[in-house]
């Protein structure tokens, strides 16, 4: 791997810090109890940084979530890490009957609102729901979306650049897919991964340490792809009928943020 692809992961360590480190400052300045709360500086950091940086990557991946998202989620949606909503602006109106936005960061929600409403998804109508609480959380998923019938609500499950951050993500997965998405229903995944490449991972597992502590626990060096292809239910049964995983078009093979794409379906029984 070259050294410049190696070592370009400092111009978007120097940017992060000269969009979000001034402003996540002053607040701590207003309110200096959040020194107290590692984590809600961290929410608090990742949160002044997205205003800027959201937009950047929603549509350096457009075209992937056009192809990806657009013709595939139907019924309800559920948006794991929904960060700004960008993912409600792909969603097919005619197809999709209610935007759920999974995102533990408080602080995203005003932009969340503001992007689904503009695509027609509303709080008022039902059509949007907004969550809290971890993808992790099973439970109070299922609770908030379909009430006490403890049915599996969920058609079409999003992820995009969320498993990166997620804690315990085997686990979550695993929880999530069994627990929340319908017998026969569909997971869209988009997720920066582990290379196969030995001296591109070697360098991922170098960034990471650093790398997590400006973006919320982001981690480079995570094999979500095959984490997800493998996922098995209680009785080690794959969960998927239908698997399809590929690549980012144009992708160089030495980029440290490698990118895999997948629709699986979930067995019917």
């Amino acid at each position: 791997m070259k050294l410049s692809a190696a070592f370009s992961i400092l111009l978007d360590l120097r940017f992060a810090v000269h969009e979000a480190f001034l402003p996540t400052i002053l607040v701590i300045i207003r309110s200096p109890s959040l020194l107290l709360e590692p984590s809600a500086i961290s929410r608090l950091f990742m949160a002044k940084l997205w205003v800027t940086f959201g937009d950047g990557v929603d549509e350096n991946s457009r075209p992937v979530k056009e192809h990806l998202i657009t013709p595939n989620a139907y019924g309800v949606v559920l948006d794991i890490g929904a960060g700004h909503g960008h993912c409600v602006s792909y969603l097919d109106k005619t197809r999709v009957t209610r935007y759920v936005a999974l995102e533990p960061n408080a602080l995203m929600h005003q932009h969340i609102r503001a992007v689904a409403n503009e695509a027609g998804f509303n709080e008022s109508d039902g059509t949007l729901l907004l969550l809290t609480c971890g993808a992790e959380d099973a439970a109070s998923i299922v609770s908030s979306i379909a009430g006490d019938t403890n049915q599996q609500p969920v058609d079409t499950l999003i992820s995009i650049l969320t498993l990166c951050t997620v804690p315990t993500p085997e686990r979550t997965l695993a929880s999530i897919v069994g627990n929340v998405l319908k017998p026969g229903g569909q997971l869209l995944f988009y997720e920066h991964v582990l290379s196969p490449k030995t001296d591109v991972a070697w360098w991922q597992r170098f960034w990471t340490p650093v790398w997590s502590l400006a973006f919320d626990g982001c981690k480079l060096d995570r094999p979500t792809h095959l984490w997800i292809e493998e996922l098995t239910d209680d009785q080690s049964e794959s969960f998927w009928s239908e698997q399809a995983t590929w690549g980012k078009d144009g992708e160089p093979e030495d980029n440290l943020f490698w990118h895999r794409v997948g629709r699986m379906v979930k067995r019917a029984s």
